[in-house]
């Protein structure tokens, strides 16, 4: 009788040794993907460290705090260098320029709050970056992200990391089935962030105690305005604050400065009531002021679905789940009701303040950490 001579699958999956699964670390220069290149390499897995300039290098040099920049490529260098794998940067500027920043000056100025963190994921790393890796026959890609992976009785399942408060599942609703399958998350499942500094401490690490990205890489200091100034320069165009019946309030120096849900800084004084900013017309140049009241809704239409439930979306009429409609805040049970493959609207049980077009809204399994998917929202 013949013996089944398969070998056990590895720590990646595979049911082969480590020394023979190539696997592409994307390297962005901090703690995170230091980890996990150090990590499999250590393991013994043929590990190939890659690094995306995402942005003018120069510009980027004297930047802390946000992730590609000149001094983060320098770290991942030295990391492969310290660990014994190759390590290759990748000029992918004209390709960030047209899927992320245009369109995050663009949807700005609609009066939206856009991520464009989710659409770099989506169309950069998840997308030019996964094919690169295959180009290189990897067997499959790891990222440094924190968000759990697991297998179901139907493939591959997303689900939030261990650490909720570490959790980027907000961040990466748009993985596709197809790229789950190719995708690898080693650190979802670590209980906290100093479990990350201390495995970057046992392998010598230099960025061991690296600070945290903290800002949207090319938005300098969190300052948006200034950013969006210079793509799109009429957006600095000074025009009316007015209320909901377009009643003349105050001037403002460019739609840029306001958010939705911003109270601060309006310049109107002397009303009984605080307002808010409920919403913003790049194209008439207004800011639109309310009460409180006018930033709580329940219904939330949403749109380019990307769903990761085991039956199609269509298959029901009403999905009982949990959404985030914000990356800061926790899930919130709703009813999701499918209009199309990629369409929707979402109910909210109770009503969110700040929900703006722009938005991720991302669907959970309300009886587990599974991910859904999610959609974006608009103005329906």
């Amino acid at each position: 009788m013949a013996l089944d001579q398969t070998p056990p699958l590895n720590s990646l999956g595979f049911a082969k040794a480590p020394a023979d699964t190539r696997v592409v670390v994307a390297m962005s220069g901090g703690v995170d993907s230091s980890v996990v290149a150090a990590m499999l390499a250590e393991e013994g897995y043929d590990v190939v460290g890659v690094t995306l300039q995402l942005y003018d290098h120069g510009a980027a040099l004297a930047k802390k705090g946000a992730c590609c920049a000149g001094i983060d490529i320098h770290d991942a260098r030295r990391v492969a260098e310290d660990m014994g794998f190759p390590h290759y940067v990748l000029d992918y500027e004209n390709i960030f320029q047209d899927a992320v920043i245009d369109e995050f000056a663009d949807s700005y100025l609609a009066g939206a709050t856009p991520v464009p963190c989710i659409r770099c994921n989506e169309r950069v790393k998840f997308k030019d970056l996964l094919e690169t890796a295959k180009d290189l026959e990897a067997d499959c890609m790891a990222t440094g992200h924190y968000i759990q992976r697991k297998m179901g009785a139907d493939g591959p399942e997303l689900h939030s990391a261990a650490d909720a408060s570490r959790d980027q599942s907000y961040f990466l609703f748009s993985t596709t089935p197809e790229q789950l399958d190719f995708l690898r998350f080693p650190l979802g499942h670590l209980p906290s962030k100093d479990d990350t500094r201390a495995l970057a401490a046992k392998y010598g690490l230099s960025v061991a105690m690296k600070p945290d990205s903290q800002d949207i890489c090319f938005v300098p200091n969190g300052d948006y305005a200034s950013v969006i100034r210079k793509l799109r320069p009429e957006a600095a165009d000074p025009g009316n604050i007015v209320d909901q019946d377009g009643k003349v309030l105050a001037q403002h120096e460019g739609v840029i400065h306001y958010t939705i849900g911003q109270r601060r800084g309006l310049g109107i004084g002397g009303l009984a009531d605080p307002l808010y900013v409920v919403k913003l017309d790049a194209e008439r140049k207004e800011v639109v002021v309310g009460p409180k009241s006018m930033l709580a809704t329940r219904r939330v239409p949403v749109r380019e679905i990307n769903w990761l439930g085991d039956a199609p979306l269509t298959s029901q009429e009403e999905w009982p789940i949990a959404v985030k409609v914000r990356s800061t805040r926790p899930p919130r049970d709703a009813i999701l009701r499918p209009i199309t493959d990629t369409t929707a609207e979402v109910e909210l049980l109770s009503a969110e303040e700040g929900i703006s077009p722009g938005q991720a809204c991302v669907f959970y399994d309300p009886n587990s950490r599974r991910i859904f998917g999610g959609g974006w929202i608009h103005k329906g």
